[in-house]
């Protein structure tokens, strides 16, 4: 609940308030006591938030001052040799056991959740149901302790979710405030907040959604963030979850400098990145096994950096290439390394996306040793036309193996994509493009740019 205080001669007085959809609900008095609290209810959600709106105004032009509120939760004991095999092995649940009976045995009520979830894990029907409820209602009673309450006053809208799992968050998605929400803190804050609680410590995955949007979409600052306190069970990395153009246009988005992950998390698993301004460096990740880059416009030295990179366990790669307008380098030779397969022998699952050479893509790949190795092809959202899809179909055999072929938002003629519906077990036409290039015209466009 957001506070204001006045302190001024003889005045020591506090206001709260805070809404819920079409309910607002106010508490007053002087600093040290409860206070009155009063519950008023609209006709709507958006009269609710216009009287919120109204009413802190009101408080602020009296002289009230908005204050943060501090988390006074009690900070558990640590048992680093306990916590060290949980690092060690965070997908596996015997170290939370073993740390659970401990944290039990010094009263932190994180010891019975382990118990409690661990249980919900293994059971089904109304014992499951039962099990729920119990979580639902340890996490609710313990909340200061568990989150404290800055964090847990973010819960509900879009600025944090967290899912526990076995006593800790293992998950957690962080974003500026949706519309309507009240903007108690800035993403970094929240950000910066979540990693430094104790109830992160094992945090597994990681989702970074909207970081602005009221301008640049810029997410350095908070790699910085990341990198910095280097949670050390991190598995998987989303950076850039919003929705495209609706929130933000893709290409709107700076992704920065992406170097600094690769040394703060050796263990990487997944690594999803959506956005355009992507400086790669050197990627080293060996443990990697998918790697996702979403943009209108990936750099020539960025395509080049994916092309070099170390990860011998990769079995995903998806790569956006974008559009030339928007700043997109990759061609056929910047990827050569790519469908050679040369350091990717785990890889079996391939995209090669919106680009704006998909017909000289597939007259390579053929005779590449990629294709051979792969179950998955995805060539969606590119310029691939008839004359491409022609020498596709004059290469059957060697796309028959796989399991499943992605051709959706090209620019096929409806009569040439019911011919390569057959061109192996799975594959996807979808929804085509109008090819509206003048005749001799190369210039066509990918389906994402802007």
């Amino acid at each position: 609940m957001p506070r204001f205080e006045m302190k001024e001669g003889s005045s020591n007085k506090f206001w709260e308030i805070t809404r819920d959809e079409d309910v607002l609900t106010t508490r007053w008095g002087r600093i040290g006591t409860e206070g009155q609290e009063k519950t008023q209810k609209f006709k709507s959600s958006w009269e609710s938030r216009t009287a919120y709106d109204k009413q802190v105004q009101e408080k602020e032009g009296k002289g009230y001052k908005r204050v943060k509120p501090t988390d006074a939760s009690p900070k558990p004991k640590a048992n680093k040799e306990l916590e060290a095999a949980i690092l060690g092995a965070p997908e596996v649940a015997d170290g939370y056991l073993v740390y659970g009976d401990w944290l039990q045995s010094q009263g932190d009520p994180r010891g019975e959740l382990i118990a409690l979830q661990h249980a919900l894990l293994q059971a089904k029907g109304a014992e499951a149901t039962a099990l729920k409820r119990k979580v639902a209602a340890l996490l609710k009673k313990h909340q200061d302790v568990l989150l404290g309450a800055p964090l847990a006053s973010m819960l509900g809208g879009k600025t944090l979710t967290v899912e526990w799992h076995l006593g800790f968050i293992r998950s957690a998605r962080v974003a500026i405030a949706g519309y309507g929400e009240d903007p108690e803190f800035q993403i970094d804050e929240t950000l910066a907040m979540l990693l430094a609680h104790p109830s992160a410590r094992f945090l597994q995955e990681l989702t970074l959604g909207m970081a602005d949007n009221e301008g640049e979409n810029e997410y350095g600052a908070l790699i910085k963030l990341i990198t910095k306190a280097a949670p050390k069970a991190l598995r998987k990395l989303f950076i850039g979850d919003f929705v495209f153009p609706d929130e933000m246009e893709i290409s709107w988005t700076d992704l920065g400098n992406l170097a600094p992950l690769y040394t703060a998390f050796p263990q990487l698993r997944s690594l999803h990145l959506r956005g355009g301004g992507a400086s790669m460096g050197k990627i080293d990740l060996p443990e990697l096994r998918e790697f996702i880059v979403e943009s209108g416009g990936l750099s020539r030295p960025a395509v080049k950096a994916i092309a070099a990179a170390n990860w011998p366990k990769l079995e995903r790669m998806e790569v956006w290439f974008g559009s030339e307008e928007y700043g997109a380098g990759g061609d056929l030779k910047s990827i050569q390394p790519i469908l050679d397969a040369t350091g990717l022998p785990q890889l079996r699952q391939l995209g090669l996306c919106n680009a704006e050479f998909t017909n000289e893509l597939v007259a390579a790949l053929p005779k590449s040793q990629v294709l051979k190795q792969i179950e998955s092809l995805d060539l969606s959202l590119g310029t691939l036309t008839d004359k491409g899809a022609e020498v596709m179909l004059a290469n059957a055999a060697a796309f028959k193996h796989l399991k499943h072929l992605d051709l959706d938002r090209n620019l096929l003629s409806a009569k040439v994509a019911k011919s390569l519906a057959k061109l192996c077990a799975g594959v996807v036409i979808g929804r085509q493009r109008h090819d509206d290039s003048d005749e001799g015209d190369d210039r066509r466009y990918v389906a994402v740019g802007e």
